[in-house]
């Protein structure tokens, strides 16, 4: 075993007992599903973030964007990203992912050029909402891709490097926007602003054509020119063993297997507002630097704003690697949950000295990690139903993009910047729900399992491959009652089977 192999082991990147068989094809897959799945995220929050940097950059005067006109440009986005949602992810379980998702980053490339050249606030909402809708199949699109071929120890790892990709955009689209303004504005008559969103769409097409190459769909659909018929193979059995079910169709009882099950209703309500709550690391920690000029410059504003995004970068990567180590996601998340309390509780009080504000808006930066164990925990608890799983991050997803519409208008509204109180009001209530409910989702799996349903075993049985990874998804219960599921269990079973296509 060289070095490389020893240091991978020791960080728990390849579980320990892998075969070298196994080892070299997830090396594979880590270059061909993060490779595109993290560009592609990159580019959409390139085009994203450039939207709130160009603001800064002088768009706000031109266009005239007084009062709350930010925020609705940047609801109108999310009511076309929400609109196309779930739809595009059930689609997705159908066509080639290595066409469809590049051909939509060209799209939403296409429209963020078109943002260069817009000459009102209302072709501003015009366009940000064709970016919204095309770039709709990124997140979700790649999210179900990056959870389709890693096995519960290999999930929190992976899915920790795709989300660090959204503070680097915006960290990049920071000094991107800088580099824009200062050697660019003025040029061919145009502001640097504008410059910004032509630069963007420079890197987004050429980057979707990588996704044509690299894209491997999912494991029982893949048709990778990078992967022999054997690792194809054996990428697909080592998830059966773990409780990762094949595809089983969409069909008309799609909806039925989705909403018949507690699972989705669960992960709505503790996912969204786990995503919602660390909310001032974003916008209103950015207003309040803006309300400190008399006591930062310009270039520190910006460094200093881009702190929080290193915060979450660095906590990202400690959580996937920490609750893949502790084969849980709910205790990292507690401890990221307790605090977010903490630092709204500070924002909420507010007359605290600015190192306790910068405490506060830098720690909800670091809480901000543990949000990305959302999807794959999901993912975990779907195991059993590929299509149902793809859809229900989508289902998830649309809840935080119409809170997002709505909850910043309502309480984090511009006028009342820096201050906010309506809006650390209600990330203190939410954050206490939020705690409150966390342990739910184990607490209604272990109800289960007493029960004898236990839906990753069955996955397992009926492959007929010997089962790996699931101790701990069984751990504690009569052994018994699990090579004997309940009637109740099978029933749903056979259902699922006879109305998939």
């Amino acid at each position: 075993m060289g070095k490389l192999d020893r240091f991978a082991e020791f960080i728990d990147w390849y579980p320990k007992g892998m075969s070298k068989e196994e080892r070299h094809l997830v090396y594979k897959i880590d270059w061909l599903v993060l490779s595109f799945s993290c560009i592609a995220f990159f580019t959409k929050n390139l085009d994203v973030s450039a939207l709130s940097n160009a603001y800064y950059a002088g768009m706000g005067d031109d266009l005239n964007l007084d009062g709350n006109k930010l925020q609705f440009a940047t609801s109108m986005y999310y009511v076309g990203y929400a609109i196309f949602q779930i739809p595009s992810n059930i689609v997705l379980t159908r066509l080639p992912a290595e066409y469809y998702l590049p051909a939509f980053e060209v799209m939403w490339g296409l429209f963020t050029l078109g943002t260069a050249f817009v000459k009102s606030y209302n072709q501003l909402l015009v366009m940000r909402f064709f970016v919204g809708f095309t770039a709709t199949a990124c997140w979700v699109g790649n999210a179900h891709i990056v959870n389709s071929w890693y096995t519960r120890q290999e999930l929190g790892k992976r899915n920790a490097i795709y989300g660090c990709v959204y503070p680097l955009g915006a960290m990049f689209a920071g000094y991107l926007q800088a580099a824009a303004y200062n050697n660019l504005n003025g040029a061919h008559g145009m502001a640097g602003w504008r410059w910004l969103f032509i630069i963007c769409t420079i890197i987004t097409i050429p980057c979707a054509l990588i996704g044509v190459f690299f894209c491997p769909n999912v494991p029982d659909r893949t048709r990778s020119r990078y992967l022999t018929e054997r690792e194809k193979q054996l990428a697909v059995d080592r998830l059966l063993k773990d409780g990762f079910a094949k595809t089983r169709g969409i069909g008309r009882g799609l909806f039925k297997r989705i909403f018949g099950d507690w699972r989705i209703y669960v992960f709505f309500v503790v996912g969204n507002l786990y995503w919602m709550t660390p909310y001032p690391s974003g916008l209103p920690y950015g207003l309040w630097l803006d309300s400190q000029k008399d006591k930062y410059s310009p270039a520190m504003v910006n460094n200093l704003s881009t702190i929080t995004y290193a915060a979450t970068i660095v906590s990202t990567m400690v959580c996937g690697f920490y609750s893949d180590w502790r084969q849980n996601r709910w205790e990292t998340m507690l401890y990221g949950g307790i605090l977010i309390l903490i630092c709204n509780v500070l924002l909420l009080v507010w007359n605290v000295p600015g190192g306790a504000k910068f405490f506060a808006f830098i720690g909800l930066g670091v809480a901000n990690g543990p949000t990305n164990l959302i999807v794959p925990w999901l993912a975990e608890f779907m195991s059993h139903d590929l299509e149902a799983r793809s859809t229900s991050i989508a289902i998830v997803n649309v809840g935080w993009v119409v809170i997002n519409c709505v909850v910043p208008i309502i309480a984090w509204p511009i006028p009342s910047s820096p201050r906010f109180l309506g809006g650390y009001i209600w990330s203190v209530v939410m954050s206490v729900v939020e705690i409150i409910l966390l342990p739910l989702p184990m607490i209604l799996e272990r109800r289960e399992l007493k029960k004898g349903i236990n839906y990753a075993r069955m996955v397992v049985e009926e492959s007929g491959l010997a089962p790996a990874g699931l101790e701990e998804k069984t751990k504690g219960v009569d052994d018994q009652s699990l090579e004997e599921p309940t009637r109740a269990a099978n029933e749903k079973e056979v259902e699922v089977n006879a109305i998939a296509v």
